[in-house]
């Protein structure tokens, strides 16, 4: 690289060090020639100028963006503190280009105090467009009049959800299948439905009379919590239709177990996987009768805790390895059904070991992974110190006609703390986490639900399916450690007939905490999906 001496001449001696300007040659004082005019510059000189020529590049490339904000005329989309890093509704991001970033600086202390917010830009949940001559009631869907009759009766429900057209004329076809759809979208109806329509049309196969409880049909979900609900609307649909359904869960010893099992004959069980293990190893139940398995909230049933349990019900159970196996009535075998708001790595390796994945239906949602529209999202950059002080602003900003509050602290111990800190401020609540006693945790949710009382302290145990819909506000006190997480927690607002607009407030405190709100911006942005969290299993 070759420069003109009358540029960097006073520049160049200045700078140099003394063993440079000693092997320069002297310059006389007659007129130079051309080959004296040149100055050789070192190489790490030359790095030198390139990496200050850089930073000026950037600083004029980021001048130039603030200069051409992502907002235009219209509703904002996302609302930030500093007006030039909003963005619109109509402003749209190339597929390749990086957005400007809130959060990019909030793992500097001084972001403190800073926040974002993705605003409502829909009143309702996203529904997917009906296609022409798309069925529009249960019935047409292939559900028995009596069913759907009951349906009307106990719950008040005659319209379908997109995960419900999709799922139901699937299952009520005896096909195996893995199916994951948002939350709050009316999965568990995608599978009792046609639960129940098979048990009906079995009903006179089999003795009730039998040593061994053998149900027919079983559904295993991950807390005790949300088996009871299930259990709950399940007996509102089968006690009309003469069946019997009952519920195990863990925590009250294995006595109390029998003595659900053995009340009378079972239809429908519906079970946790630690009690329905202990069960099977005392051999007082029995899978020979077996003919519908669903696996509820399977992205939390496969995880380590659980996977060893699932695993053992899987080797148990007669699983077709056809297709046409499933409606055979003097051999069934058991149909399979797995939902959940994701589906997890594991599931197809898990399942490959039992039965042959091809024979199975993959059915998920248009709108899986998305941040829900529907919902407000704020996310604030904070002190952990000044938490306590904005969670008792947030409740005392609530007005008298507000919603329950849920509250999620990332382990037990915090639970218990924050606790103690609104009992000082005479702050009514609940607190539900794991380490709880099952007699205390019994009925703290069911008393939720009845606005008994209107917040709820607790870990994500209670962010797993639980029917939420007098929900208004979620605070993540701890900002939860995975998307899978963030995505349920927010799944607690904005449901199918909830009553109130879902709002989420989520606390930032930790490196850790930015780059997970890192990534939801950029989706935000992008109105794209959330990273990471593709189906492992192919369709087909």
């Amino acid at each position: 690289m070759a420069l003109s001496f009358c540029g960097l001449r006073q520049a160049a001696f200045l700078r140099a060090p003394r063993r440079f300007l000693l092997s320069w040659p002297r310059l006389s004082s007659r007129e130079p020639s051309q080959e004296e005019n040149v100055i050789r510059i070192p190489r790490a000189w030359q790095l030198q100028l390139q990496k200050v020529e850089s930073k000026a590049a950037r600083r004029a490339r980021l001048a130039a963006a603030a200069a051409t904000p992502n907002t235009r005329s219209g509703k904002l989309m996302l609302r930030s503190r500093r007006q030039e890093l909003s963005q619109s509704t109509r402003f749209v991001l190339g597929r390749w280009e990086r957005p400007r970033l809130v959060s990019d600086g909030w793992k500097n202390r001084l972001s403190r105090g800073d926040y974002f917010q993705l605003e409502r830009t829909r009143q309702e949940p996203p529904q997917e467009r009906d296609e022409a001559n798309s069925p529009s009631s249960f019935q047409e869907l292939g559900v028995e009049p009596r069913i759907a009759s009951a349906l009307q009766d106990a719950l008040a429900i005659s319209q379908h959800t997109a995960v419900q057209k999709r799922a139901i004329p699937v299952l009520l076809g005896g096909h195996n299948a893995l199916c994951a759809a948002e939350t709050g979208s009316g999965k568990t109806l995608a599978y009792l439905l046609p639960l129940i329509q098979r048990l009906l049309q079995g009903q006179n196969l089999f003795s009730r009379h039998a040593s061994v409880v053998s149900p027919r049909a079983l559904v295993v979900l991950p807390s005790r919590e949300l088996a009871g609900q299930v259990q709950s609307v399940a007996s509102y649909l089968c006690v009309r239709l003469g069946l019997q359904v009952r519920e195990i869960g863990g925590g009250r010893g294995i006595g109390a177990v029998r003595r659900k099992l053995h009340y009378g004959p079972i239809d429908l069980l519906v079970a946790t996987p630690g009690a329905l293990c202990k069960a099977l190893r005392r051999r007082m139940l029995s899978l020979e009768k077996l003919c519908f398995l669903v696996l509820d909230e399977v992205d939390t049933l496969l995880d380590p805790s659980f996977f060893d349990l699932v695993e053992d019900l899987l080797q148990q159970t007669l699983l077709p390895t056809r297709g046409e196996e499933v409606n055979n009535d003097w051999d069934p075998k058991t149909q399979l059904v797995a939902m959940g708001a994701s589906l997890p790595k594991g599931i197809s390796d898990l399942l490959s070991k039992v039965t042959d994945i091809s024979n199975f239906s993959i059915l998920t949602s248009y709108y899986l992974h998305y941040l829900q529209p529907h919902v407000e999202q704020k996310f604030m950059r904070l002190k952990g110190s000044d938490k306590v002080t904005e969670l008792l602003q947030l409740l005392k900003d609530r007005g008298p006609t507000s919603g329950a509050v849920l509250i999620f602290c990332s382990g037990a111990s915090t639970v218990n703390w924050l606790s103690y800190i609104l009992d000082d401020h005479k702050v009514k609540h609940l607190r539900l986490q794991g380490e709880m006693p099952a007699d205390m945790r019994a009925n703290i949710f069911t008393h939720f639900q009845k606005r008994q009382f209107d917040i709820l302290v607790c870990t994500d145990i209670a962010s797993r399916g639980l029917d939420t819909t007098q929900v208004e506000l979620v605070v993540n006190y701890d900002f939860p450690q995975t998307l899978h997480d963030y995505l349920h927690r927010v799944g607690r607002v904005g449901r199918v007939g909830s009553r109130f607009p879902g709002t989420v407030v989520s606390f930032v405190t930790h490196k850790w905490d930015v780059d997970l709100v890192k990534k939801i911006e950029t989706a935000a942005r992008k109105r794209a999906p959330l990273p990471g969290m593709e189906s492992p299993v192919k369709k087909v």
